[in-house]
């Protein structure tokens, strides 16, 4: 975004002259000018250019041993100045596709400039990828290109994308590991990056703008019916979230208080068939009772008022998962 510095004077005119500079002659003001505006400039209008020092970090790692600790303290070496945060590490081991998801559930209430460090990486030292993405929302995305990128980039949309080379950041002397990229080369990159320690194009080369993706349902209409993905539990719970949105949910014009139908699929076999009722929160029921919800995010969700619809019916979540809704 260029700075349009004679505009941004005419803006300002009656706050410069107050700070009486009248005494010195016209063409000495432009540098006094340019410094004041670079300095509000900066201060002020930062975050639409890149990085804002805030780094969060997910993984599948947990918390029983000192993986999480050692990401972060490579970080705090970089820049002690970094603000480091936390999705989650709870992440069950291996999955892809719930990475994908909490990124996307959380990354949109960040601020632009914030750099997420993502590593659930059961290829570790193979010949995958190692990317940093940007999204058209000014986030950073550090993490194996293994389709853990699928909802961001789907959602945010790809700015650009560049692949990490390791020559140049990578965490020093650590060549001849191969099974913690999570700590050498993502928290380490992702660091220097935060920090502004290095720009987005020093992290390596620009790669085409897309990344692997994980096939899953879209949620859709068709002869009355809504079909959609169940990508995530709303996991303390036992609630079922899925990827209907209302906007599609509507399309069956049922109102609150009526019920809906619903079929739940794993791969083609029939987990679940039933009829919840269609309210705004758990309260609306009595304690035991099916419900039917928006969530936090606005998709339609199963649940059970003080229960758990997961545990009940056995149905968990993923991209082989799918849902019908009936009238």
């Amino acid at each position: 975004m260029p700075l349009d510095k004679f505009a941004f004077f005419e803006s300002h005119q009656n706050d410069f002259d107050r700070m009486k500079f009248t005494k010195i002659k016209k063409q000495s003001l432009l540098p006094a000018y340019l410094i004041i505006a670079l300095l509000l400039f900066s201060g002020k209008h930062a975050a639409l250019f890149g990085q804002n020092n805030i780094l969060v970090f997910q993984s599948d790692f947990g918390l029983k041993d000192g993986a999480v600790s050692a990401m972060k303290g490579v970080a705090s070496g970089v820049s002690p100045d970094l603000k480091l945060y936390d999705v989650t590490h709870e992440i069950p081991a291996y999955n892809i596709w719930e990475a994908s998801y909490r990124l996307v559930q959380t990354a949109p209430y960040w601020p632009a400039g914030t750099v997420f460090v993502s590593v659930v990486d059961p290829g570790v030292g193979t010949n995958r990828q190692s990317v940093v993405m940007k999204s058209r929302s000014g986030h950073f995305f550090v993490t194996p290109d293994n389709g853990t990128l699928t909802l961001v980039a789907e959602q945010l949309g790809i700015q650009e994308v560049r692949e990490i080379d390791e020559a140049i950041n990578r965490r020093k002397d650590s060549n001849e590991s191969y099974t913690f990229h999570g700590r050498d080369v993502y928290a380490f990159t992702a660091a220097r990056l935060a920090a502004k320690a290095i720009s987005f194009e020093q992290v390596g080369k620009k790669l085409p703008a897309g990344v692997v993706s994980i096939p899953y349902q879209k949620a859709t209409f068709e002869n009355g019916q809504v079909k959609g993905g169940i990508p995530i539990l709303d996991i303390q719970y036992g609630n079922v979230w899925t990827n209907i949105g209302k906007e599609v949910f509507n399309k069956l014009n049922i109102k609150i208080g009526e019920d809906v139908t619903v079929l739940v699929y794993n791969e083609k076999q029939k987990v679940y068939k039933g009829k919840v009722r269609y309210v705004n929160t758990f309260g609306d029921v009595k304690e035991g009772e099916n419900v039917g919800y928006f969530n936090s995010l606005l998709n339609f969700s199963l649940g059970i008022n003080m229960g758990s619809f997961s545990e009940k019916y056995k149905v968990q979540s993923g991209n082989e998962w799918s849902i019908v809704l009936t009238k």
